[in-house]
C-alpha cells in the first residue's frame, strides 16, 4: 500500500480547545487584520478559497483517512485504530505530518472539525453551504464542525442564512470579543461596537449555533480596566453565550500594540492587577448560564473556570485565593504557573520540593536581576506561547 502523497492546505492557529480537530483552510488569513494586540496574520493578505479548492481538501484528507484505515486492515485490525496502528504509522518515514495527524484524529475519535482561518462566515452563504454539504458527506464520522467570526461579519448575515449554515452542519462559532467597552474597541482597531457584538452573538444564538465569546483580561491597561471590566460583562451579559473564555493580554515587540507600550500611551498591569480586574468582571456578570474557561497557559488562574450561575463563588474563591498570598508565595506560583509547573494555588503547599526549587530560582534571578530584571524574566517565559 502506497500512502497518499497530495496534502492538504491548513492555516497556523486555532483554539486551544481544538486541539484533537481535523483542521481544515476554508479563507485564508484575516480579512479585517488591524487590531493591535494580534500578532497572527500581520503581513499576510487575505484571501477567500474557492469552493473546488476546499473540496479537493477535503477529498485528500478523505483518502488519507482511508489510507489509514487500509493499513488497519493490512495489520488485521478490521480498520479499528489502536496503538500500534498509530506506531506502524508515525515509524514509516512514507507517511506525512498530515498523515499522522490524521491518525491522531482518528484514534482519538472526537469526531470534531475546525474550520480555518479568522473569518468563515465572510464566504458567501451558498459557498459555505455547499462546503459543510461536501464535507459532512465525505466525513459522516464528523459530529462537531466548529470556526472562527468576526462579530461584524455575523451582523451583515441575517438569521435566515446562519440557520442554513448551521442546518449544513456548522455547530459552533468562536467570537473574539475582547471587550465590551466602546472606547476601548475604538482605541484597539476592532472595528467593531459593543452593541454588534451583542447583535451577532444573538443572531448566532437564534440561528442555533453554540457561541464561545473571547475575552481578554488586561486589554485595557491601567487606563481602563475598570471600564473593560464592567462593560465587557455588560454585553457578555445579554449575548448569555454558551462560553467564555478567557485570554489574558500578552504584548512582545511583534505586537502593533507593543508601539504604545513604548510610547508610553499603554501600560501593562502586573498580574495582580490583571487578577483584580477579572474578580471585577466575574462578579459583574449576572442572569447567565454560560460556561467559563481558562483554558490557555498566558492566563494565570487556570482554575476560574466552570458553569454560571452556580460555579460563580467558586471561581471568585480561586482569585481570593491568589490574592490571600504574600508577595513571595505570589511570585513564587507566578514563576511556577509560567514554566507550566503549576496549575493551581494549591501546589504551594502540595508541591513542597518543586515550591523550594522555583524559589531559589526566584531568588537568584531577583539578586542577580533585580525586581525588574524578576518581571521581565516571567514576562518572556509567557511570552513563548504567543
Amino acid at each position: 500500500m502506497q500512502p497518499e502523497t497530495n496534502s492538504f492546505e491548513q492555516g497556523p492557529i486555532r483554539p486551544p480547545n481544538e486541539a484533537r480537530s481535523l483542521l481544515l483552510r476554508v479563507t485564508r488569513n484575516c480579512p479585517w487584520n488591524h487590531c493591535l494586540f494580534c500578532p497572527v496574520y500581520k503581513g499576510r493578505k487575505f484571501s477567500l478559497r474557492t469552493v473546488d479548492e476546499i473540496k479537493k481538501d477535503i477529498q485528500i484528507a478523505r483518502n488519507m483517512a482511508d489510507d489509514i484505515i487500509t493499513l488497519s486492515d493490512s495489520l488485521g485490525f478490521g480498520g479499528s485504530l489502536n496503538h500500534q496502528v498509530v506506531s506502524a504509522v508515525f515509524a514509516d518515514s512514507r507517511y506525512s505530518d498530515q498523515h499522522r495527524q490524521m491518525t491522531a484524529w482518528l484514534f482519538n475519535d472526537t469526531g470534531a472539525c475546525f474550520l480555518q482561518d479568522a473569518d468563515n462566515l465572510i464566504m458567501k452563504t451558498d459557498d459555505l453551504v455547499e462546503v459543510l454539504d461536501f464535507l459532512t458527506d465525505n466525513f459522516p464520522e464528523i459530529k462537531r464542525i466548529t470556526t472562527y467570526s468576526r462579530s461584524k461579519t455575523v451582523t451583515k448575515k441575517s438569521v435566515d442564512a446562519l440557520k442554513r449554515i448551521r442546518a449544513a452542519g456548522l455547530d459552533r462559532v468562536h467570537i473574539g470579543l475582547e471587550t465590551g467597552y466602546d472606547s476601548l474597541l475604538k482605541l484597539m482597531k476592532k472595528g467593531v461596537t459593543g452593541a454588534q457584538q451583542v447583535e451577532a452573538g444573538q443572531k448566532l444564538k437564534a440561528a442555533g449555533m453554540e457561541v464561545s465569546e473571547y475575552v481578554m483580561p488586561g486589554l485595557g491597561g491601567r487606563e481602563m480596566w475598570k471600564e473593560h471590566a464592567v462593560e465587557t460583562a455588560r454585553v457578555i451579559n445579554q449575548i448569555n453565550p454558551h462560553f467564555i473564555r478567557l485570554r489574558s493580554l500578552r504584548v512582545p515587540s511583534r505586537v502593533p500594540l507593543y508601539t504604545k507600550l513604548q510610547e508610553g500611551t499603554f501600560t501593562m498591569q502586573t498580574d495582580d492587577q490583571v487578577a483584580a480586574e477579572i474578580k471585577l468582571f466575574i462578579e459583574t456578570l449576572d442572569g447567565i448560564t454560560s460556561t467559563v474557561a481558562s483554558d490557555h497557559i498566558m492566563n494565570l488562574l487556570e482554575e476560574v473556570s466552570g458553569k454560571l450561575p452556580d460555579d460563580k463563588e467558586k471561581i471568585l474563591q480561586v482569585i481570593d485565593a491568589y490574592q490571600a498570598l504574600n508577595e513571595t508565595e505570589r511570585l513564587i506560583y507566578r514563576t511556577g504557573r509560567r514554566g507550566g509547573t503549576f496549575r493551581s494555588t494549591e501546589d504551594l503547599k502540595t508541591e513542597r520540593a518543586t515550591y523550594r526549587k522555583i524559589k531559589s530560582l526566584v531568588d537568584n534571578v531577583t539578586a542577580k536581576s533585580g525586581p525588574e530584571g524578576m518581571e521581565k524574566f516571567l514576562s518572556d517565559m509567557v511570552d513563548q506561547y504567543i
